[in-house]
């Protein structure tokens, strides 16, 4: 149960009567509905509120639960003087003076029980207001456009006029407790009420003449003391629930993807599978890489690359197992930057080869392809990884899927040597997500070359490569299902 159901929940049980006990000698409802209408009648005969048109009858229908006997249901127009106030124009607006609210400023009196005030009206005005009515402790404010039903209650020392039509006065007659009246408003049997005719057209509005028709259960007095008394108990636990319920909630979103950060930390430490000796050692692995490159060059297939600095204690940010080696990523890789065309170099129709231009050539799992060109230089081949490296996206990796692909400067080819596995290497980029995204320098955020050549890392014998990628596909396969 979220803690917004559980506190609806309790404004439920609260209306039902079914929060606290009924007492007999408390009197009944209907005893202080006669007294309200003795009160209604009276001011009405002093000419200090206006005589209304009868409402109908509440019909079972309208009732949408059982109330306890002792109870009754009521129209808001026979219980509360329903009014608005005066025209305020634009012009009359001050930056100084009497708080002028709207019905953004009672939604926001109503949550916090404050608010940072930006209108107001002159002294002079309120006064002239005044003889006609003006806001008093007790009444209910009601946000009447915008956040419907928001209700703010008038306490003592509150000196402020409202906006017409945005807002409606709830004036009280004294013989219902505002905050019973407040947590009515607050109750879902008073939203699907709201909600089911508030009317307008673009913008939803709550009139005075629908608040006058909308029912509510009336207990005695008393009993509404008690009822406020156990809400306003119990609502201090729901905010404690809250608070616990909101760093769940912020650990349930989390968990799957710190969980994969950690298995990916765990697999590049020599921590998620078990060494064998039989399988050989990196520095084997590494000796046969770099004849492998020898040859390349040698055979004019591999540009040479200026030598990379040895590896210092200072950049290894964690032990590795025995029969492992700390080398440069560079040292065991090839890395194709890319070059942008002009839009007269490249074509939409097809024609020439797949042209990559930076992260929205790229979803999760490939290459999402819509442009080509004729003239292609910087090729990407299938299997490599492709690494952006420039751009809003800087630091996403993907395997390319297409056979033959130019790529633009936003875009770096990153093709191994036949001793390697292309998805441990992915998994190690992943795993240094952050460490990338450190690296982005310039207005427009990008890792440079060196950046990439000199990462420190974590060479495992190929076999256990192979393992390493095995588990990792396996276990990350339930961290996505986690975020279901």
């Amino acid at each position: 149960m979220t803690p917004q159901e559980l506190k609806n929940s309790i404004l439920q049980l609260a209306i039902q009567g079914k929060l606290v006990e009924q007492r007999p000698e408390e009197g009944t409802a209907q005893e202080l509905y006669a007294q309200i209408q003795a009160e209604k009648q009276r001011l009405i005969k002093e000419g200090k509120i206006k005589k209304e048109k009868p409402l109908p009858e509440i019909t079972e229908e309208e009732k949408s639960f059982e109330i306890p006997e002792g109870w009754m249901w009521v129209r808001f127009g026979n219980v509360v003087n329903i009014v608005s106030a005066r025209r305020v124009h634009q012009s009359d607006w001050k930056k100084e003076g009497v708080p002028f609210y709207r019905a953004r400023e009672i939604a926001k009196l109503a949550s916090d029980g404050f608010v940072d005030n930006e209108l107001f009206i002159s002294p002079e005005l309120y006064k002239e207001f005044s003889k006609s009515g003006v806001p008093q402790s007790g009444d209910l404010m009601v946000s009447a456009v915008g956040t419907l039903g928001k209700t703010y209650v008038v306490k003592d020392k509150d000196k402020f006029y409202y906006k017409d039509a945005s807002v409606i006065c709830l004036e009280n007659y004294g013989h219902i407790l505002p905050e019973y009246l407040k947590y009515i408003m607050s109750s879902e049997m008073m939203m699907r009420q709201i909600r089911s005719n508030s009317g307008g057209t673009t913008v939803a509005t709550l009139t005075m003449v629908r608040m006058a028709q909308y029912i509510f259960p009336l207990p005695p007095l008393a009993e509404q003391k008690r009822i406020v008394a156990k809400i306003e108990e119990l609502l201090p636990l729901v905010d404690r629930y809250e608070q616990a319920w909101t760093k769940l909630e912020d650990f349930n979103r989390r968990f799957p993807e710190d969980m994969k950060k950690s298995i990916l930390q765990q697999a590049i430490q020599g921590k998620l599978v078990e060494q064998r000796p039989e399988e050989g050692t990196a520095q084997e692995l590494y000796a046969q890489i770099q004849a492998e490159k020898r040859r390349l060059i040698k055979e004019g297939k591999l540009k040479k690359e200026k030598p990379l600095p040895e590896i210092t204690e200072d950049e290894k940010p964690f032990e590795i197992p025995e029969g492992w080696m700390w080398v440069r990523l560079g040292s065991i890789i090839s890395l194709v930057s890319g070059t942008d065309f002009k839009p007269n170099e490249y074509n939409d129709q097809g024609r020439g080869t797949v042209y990559i231009t930076g992260a929205s050539s790229l979803s999760n799992t490939g290459v999402i392809v819509s442009r080509w060109t004729e003239g292609p230089k910087n090729f990407a081949y299938k299997g490599d990884i492709l690494l952006v490296c420039k751009g809003s996206g800087y630091g996403k990796a993907v395997f390319c899927d297409v056979d033959k692909a130019h790529i633009a400067r936003q875009i770096m080819a990153i093709r191994l040597m036949n001793k390697m596995d292309m998805c441990y290497i992915r998994f190690f980029l992943q795993a240094n997500f952050h460490y990338l995204k450190k690296q982005g320098q310039g207005v427009i955020p990008g890792i440079d070359r060196k950046s990439v050549l000199s990462m420190a890392f974590p060479l495992p014998p190929l076999a256990e490569q192979k393992r390493i990628v095995e588990k990792l596909e396996e276990l990350l396969v339930m961290c996505e299902r986690l975020k279901e």
